[in-house]
């Protein structure tokens, strides 16, 4: 290889060039020289940062007393790191030796940053001049802090290694100086420590004394707050042993409790929450992301408390927005709130100031402190201020009358006053508008109000004060009707006592008046049901009885009017009913309480006692011939064709007669003639009229026997329990429940028909005994079932009840007595109500219906949808299951409304599972039936296609073989 000059030449020119750039660049940094008579020095302007080289940093050193610029090279006392170095050079041009310390602290609020701040940190590791000894570190828990000293007319080139990338504030103090700056914020600090320590205890306190949620959404702000100020004031960290690497998460997460809590106590004390369900959304959803933002700030800090800043200033921006505007419609909360929030607001302004660098001196972040505590203070005086200005608390410093008046308004009545001496009557505005009159129209004198009152309670409505004014003491309580503008009348219930003069006079007459409208017609309503029919509107058996029990007292003592009682029994009712389904059948009973009524007079008396019976109390004739003459036209009327659809129908009856001798028999007894007589009509074909006779009397002593008999079977328990399985026509037939049926089998009559010893038990009170041990039956064989195999969860046995053990006042004890015996199986146990039981006293029934339910019964609702009520009742009714009787599910040709029948199985499917309701099918039969219902997705039903009600012993096997299966 030849040598070639002008090669090295060049790479030498390269190497001089690159040191002499190199020596420039480190000997550029300001050379401070230490003033005299100044107690700090902002050596910020002054520092030369320099990254750093595998650990280590060769610099050139300012030029001392001869000049001379030294090299030096210092190494990171770090192992491993490689940080970034700063470099600056102090010059003492005194003839004395200087001592100074060298402050860099650790956070400055001061132009710390609003998005991305800078939340504090160790800044100076090591600190190492160019000669001398070493500076030593002085103790201290808010900068680091080094000792230097600095000989007379010398130049020192320190080289301090960074902890942080940069260093944003370097000083030196005079050592006095320091302590004395250091000293004097303690005072200031305390101060503010104490009142912030006090705030949050008394807001704590006040919580636990008055229970407001205001005081513990305030106390977690105080509280926040005097978390912040520990950080701040650098205490926090020597107190639990955090270090200065260690305390920018807990800075970030102090600030952001501080968003959190004060978002917080602006939610809970202006009630957001009452005035739209979206503002509770909307503050669960920022709560959330609050908490995500403090748990944030151990992972981020920086992102954390810039986030957090942030949320500072919208709260206050949003804060201001719901004041003014809940201030302008006069919530008394929000007016409290806004001097409050105006210093919030301005402190916001200030501290944005303050972290933007803008305002720089040493007092801001003390006093962005200080007006921090400041604001908790005012909060806290606000919440502390309404809570003791408020109805809940100040109610006891309210006068007699004011709280008499408030008595009033919470109430709801309204304010009777008549002035007598002026004749004058004044009332509260909100009675005009109750009755529909504009305000005033009720003032005026006591004849007005006379005429508005009905006439049936007119004149004991002027009694009542004319004897208030007499007696000058007592008082009224009492009922009247009141028209209002539109001539209709609604019932208040009047208290009102008469107010004397101090001439011992009734000056006045004052009191209140309740709307008791609704209650009346309720007691009404009630009072109507317990003694008619519910159908027809007709007096049911107990009002026929008592109505019969007078004419009879009436004949007995004057001997003139001799009442003849008739007992109607329509023929073959019952399958008539099986066919056409019992909304159609309640349809024609409805036509027949018609046609009956129009035969009668004004005294006589129609009722309908039982299924397909009425009865009459006939007393507007007095003849034998007349009496048959009215029976005649009422069996011929009956027989007369009903319209029905597309057809007509007819209707014949079995009437049995009978007319009062005088004898001293009761209603019941005379009742029962003429049942005995109806049936001896029915024994000759029906559709006939029979008169009671002598020779009847062997058909009452059948029918004495077999209420006997009834009685001996339920003593000795010889009555049968059957069950009729209900299946998941879904799921291959599977047996999912079953319905108990009772059976009497006679040792000498026979297999009595339900149909003849249900109604026989009710007429002779017994129904009660036969449903109570019905359901001990059916309780008892679930409990056997349940212990022997592994009954499914969902398996239950529905018992019916009847109409009179629905109104029983022991029905509910029974209940909870059984119940309260097989605890464990109550959740297989369901109670069958038809819907014409329940609508006969819907009131009673809701009570019973959710009594049961709350003994974890089930409940289901048979024969629906042959009422008028099923869909705007069913509602109302605790009803877990819904059967759907058989005429819907038997399509037949020949009822008339076969093209219907099917929509109206597919809605009653779609209503059930849209009211998350069960759906039985009853009296399926057939295989089409069947694949009817699966098309429709009906799921389960039961009828003879699933087999008859047998023994539980027969069902056991079956449900054996199923769970083996």
């Amino acid at each position: 290889m030849s040598f070639n000059p002008a090669r090295y030449f060049v790479i030498l020119a390269m190497l001089i060039a690159a040191l002499a750039g190199a020596t420039g660049r480190a000997a550029a940094f300001e050379v401070v020289t230490i003033p005299e008579g100044i107690n700090a020095v902002n050596l910020g302007a002054a520092i030369d940062v320099l990254p750093g080289e595998e650990g280590r940093v060769q610099i050139s050193t300012a030029p001392g007393e001869d000049g001379i610029i030294r090299r030096i090279e210092v190494i990171s006392i770090t192992e491993g790191a490689n940080p970034n170095w700063a470099v600056f050079a102090l010059r003492n041009e005194s003839d004395v030796q200087i001592e100074r310390l060298l402050v860099a602290p650790y956070f400055r609020l001061p132009g710390s940053g609003v998005f991305h701040p800078d939340l504090g940190a160790g800044r100076i590791t090591a600190l190492t001049p160019s000669h001398g000894l070493r500076p030593e570190r002085v103790p201290d828990s808010e900068a680091d802090v080094f000792d230097i000293v600095i000989d007379p007319g010398a130049t020192v080139t320190l080289v301090a290694e960074l902890t942080s990338e940069t260093l944003p504030e370097l000083y030196l103090w005079e050592p006095d100086a320091y302590r004395d700056y250091i000293n004097s914020f303690t005072l200031f600090r305390g101060t503010v420590l104490g009142i912030s320590s006090l705030a949050a205890v008394f807001l704590t306190i006040m919580f636990v004394v008055k229970g407001r949620g205001v005081f513990p959404a305030t106390a977690l702000l105080a509280w926040a707050v005097l978390a912040y100020l520990l950080i701040d004031f650098g205490i926090f960290g020597p107190l639990l042993g955090v270090s200065n690497a260690e305390i920018q998460p807990f800075r970030a997460a102090a600030e952001a409790a501080l968003a959190t809590t004060l978002f917080g106590f602006l939610f809970i004390y202006l009630n957001l929450h009452r005035w739209h369900f979206r503002f509770t959304h909307m503050a669960l959803g920022l709560s959330a992301i609050f908490l995500a933002l403090f748990v944030y700030a151990f992972f981020n800090p920086a992102l954390a408390a810039g986030i957090a800043r942030t949320s500072l200033a919208l709260i206050g921006l949003m804060g201001l927005f719901l004041i003014l505007l809940l201030s302008i419609r006069g919530y008394d909360r929000a007016v409290l709130l806004v001097p409050t929030w105006v210093i919030y607001l301005a402190w916001l302004v200030y501290a944005w100031m303050v972290v933007s660098g803008q305002v720089s001196n040493d007092i801001a972040q003390s006093a962005v402190s200080g007006g921090l505590v400041l604001i908790v203070m005012l909060l806290g005086f606000t919440a502390v201020q309404h809570a003791f200005s408020d109805g809940q608390v100040s109610i006891g410093a309210l006068s007699e009358v004011e709280r008499r008046a408030l008595a009033m308004t919470g109430s709801g009545d309204f304010v009777f006053d008549w002035n007598i001496d002026r004749d004058r009557v004044n009332v509260s505005e909100e009675l005009a508008l109750r009755l529909g009159e504009r305000k005033g129209a009720l003032r005026g004198a006591i004849k007005r109000w006379l005429d508005r009152v009905h006439p049936e309670d007119r004149d004991r409505f002027r009694t009542a004060l004319d004897t208030l004014i007499e007696l000058k003491r007592g008082k009224v309580n009492s009922d009247i009707r009141i028209a209002g503008f539109d001539g209709s009348y609604r019932a208040f219930r009047m208290r009102v006592k008469p107010v004397l003069g101090g001439d011992n006079q009734v000056n006045r007459i004052v009191g209140t008046l309740s709307d008791v409208t609704d209650e009346r017609a309720a007691r009404d309503r009630l009072l109507h049901d317990a003694i008619h029919d519910s159908l027809t509107g007709l007096p049911n058996r107990q009002l026929f009885l008592d109505r019969l029990e007078r004419a009879l007292l009436r004949s007995r003592e004057f001997n003139e009017v001799k009442p003849a009682v008739f007992l109607i029994d329509l023929d073959k009712f019952t399958d008539i009913d099986e066919r056409i389904g019992h909304m159609a059948a309640d349809s024609l009973l409805l036509a027949v309480s018609r046609r009956l009524s129009r035969l009668l007079r004004p005294l006589d008396t129609l009722a309908r006692i039982s299924g397909d019976q009425f009865a009459v109390v006939l007393l507007s004739e007095q003849s034998a011939s007349k009496i048959a003459d009215v029976a005649e036209q009422m069996r011929k009327a009956l027989r007369n064709p009903f319209n029905f659809g597309d057809s007509d129908m007819t209707l014949t009856a079995s009437i049995g007669i009978t007319i009062y001798d005088n004898k001293p028999v009761d209603a019941e007894d005379v009742l029962r003639d003429a049942e005995l007589a109806m049936h001896y009509a029915k024994r000759h074909g029906g559709d006939r009229i029979e008169a009671f006779r002598a020779a009847t009397r062997s058909i009452a002593v059948y029918a004495q026997a077999l209420e006997d008999d009834l009685k001996d079977a339920l003593e000795r328990r010889d009555l049968q329990l059957l069950y009729q399985p209900i299946v998941d026509i879904q799921n291959s037939n599977r047996i999912v429940a079953a319905e108990a049926l009772m059976r009497w089998n006679h040792p000498d009559r026979g297999q009595v028909s339900p149909n003849a010893f249900i109604p026989l038990a009710e007429r002779t009170g017994q129904i009660e005994k036969l449903g109570r041990l019905a359901f001990e039956e059916a309780a008892e064989q679930a409990r056997q079932w349940t212990t022997s195999m592994k009954l499914p969860e969902e398996f239950y046995i529905s018992v019916n009840l009847s109409a009179a053990q629905l109104t029983s006042e022991t029905l509910l004890n029974d209940m909870r007595t059984l119940v309260a015996q097989n605890k464990s199986v109550a959740r297989h146990m369901k109670l069958e109500i038809t819907e014409s039981q329940v609508m006969g006293n819907p009131e009673h029934a809701v009570y019973m219906l959710e009594a049961f339910k709350a003994l974890g019964l089930g409940l289901a609702l048979d024969d629906f949808g042959t009422g008028y009520s099923s869909l705007s009742y069913l509602h109302r009714f605790p009803f877990d299951t819904i059967k759907l009787p058989a005429p819907f599910v038997q399509i037949r040709d020949d009822s008339g409304i076969s093209h219907t029948q099917i929509p109206i199985i597919g809605s009653v499917v779609t209503l059930a599972r849209e009211l998350d309701l069960s759906l039985v099918a009853e009296g399926v039969e057939t295989e089409d039936e069947i694949a009817r219902l699966k098309s429709l997705n009906c799921r389960y039903a039961q009828g003879f296609a699933f087999g008859a009600a047998m023994s539980g012993a027969e069902l056991q096997r079956r449900l054996q073989a199923q769970i083996g299966g």
